[in-house]
């Protein structure tokens, strides 16, 4: 081989070693060039942080409990818990469904019918945090099937009366704004194999105090034991979000 030949061919050979170099390769210094790939096997793990969340955690893994009451402030993980448990029951095959609910207050108490687009899309301002979650662990593909499918379904309160949820879970987010009448009727919406999760901080309610359905709820059962149906009253020192949300909190102590 001549000097020339020489040259070039450890010219190629550096080149070609760039682009080996190059190639993403899984290790914790690299760009993903992938980032939703992890998201179709990725285990769910609900690890608490606080004593509050370690309650709530062992109530929604209990198979007693058909419902379970989470109150607390903003922050605390009660939202971000129940999703992640019944996507976890999904995943595991323990229900068929998800039914994901809010109350859809500020839109005429729950007239939906002016809004464009499908019940999916009308409820999307409202469910957008729900589905936060579930895009963690799900694509957006999946997730379009998924409701397509029935396997996910959005049913707001108004659309609930007269249903019965089998084999599915059922997570009722910011319920502080559902009046007691509603809540009665969700709680009893409750079929077989399926557990109903409720969410909410009875301080941030948009309706009047004898309004708030979590609070009428939280009231009745310091008095009324009920057997599958647990309460958990979260503080603000379980506020894991943010430290200063806890100030923030107490700043707006008055509203």
């Amino acid at each position: 081989m001549t000097q020339g030949e020489l040259t070039l061919s450890r010219a190629r050979g550096a080149k070609a070693q760039k682009r080996i170099t190059a190639a993403p390769v899984a290790t914790e210094n690299t760009i993903n060039f992938y980032p939703n790939a992890r998201t179709q096997h990725r285990t769910v793990e609900l690890r608490p942080k606080t004593l509050g969340q370690e309650r709530l955690i062992l109530d929604l893994l209990d198979d007693s409990q058909h419902i379970v009451v989470a109150t607390g402030p903003a922050g605390t993980g009660k939202t971000y818990l129940a999703m992640l448990a019944a996507i976890r029951a999904l995943k595991a095959g323990h229900c068929e469904r998800l039914i994901l609910t809010r109350p859809a207050v500020g839109v005429e108490d729950e007239r939906h019918g002016f809004l464009p687009g499908d019940i999916n899309q009308k409820m999307e301002p409202w469910t957008r945090p729900l589905f936060d979650v579930m895009r963690e662990y799900y694509h957006q593909r999946d997730i379009t099937r998924m409701l397509d499918d029935g396997i996910i379904e959005i049913s707001p309160l108004a659309y609930m009366r007269g249903r019965t949820f089998k084999n599915a879970w059922i997570v009722a987010d910011e319920m502080q704004n559902a009046t007691p009448a509603q809540m009665k009727m969700l709680l009893s919406r409750i079929g077989e194999e399926s557990k109903i999760v409720v969410t909410g901080d009875v301080e941030q309610a948009d309706r009047r105090a004898n309004q708030n359905g979590l609070l009428d709820l939280c009231e009745r059962l310091k008095t009324q034991r009920v057997n599958g149906l647990s309460l958990i009253e979260m503080s603000r020192q379980d506020i894991q979000r943010h430290p200063i949300i806890e100030s923030v909190l107490e700043m707006y102590s008055d509203i």
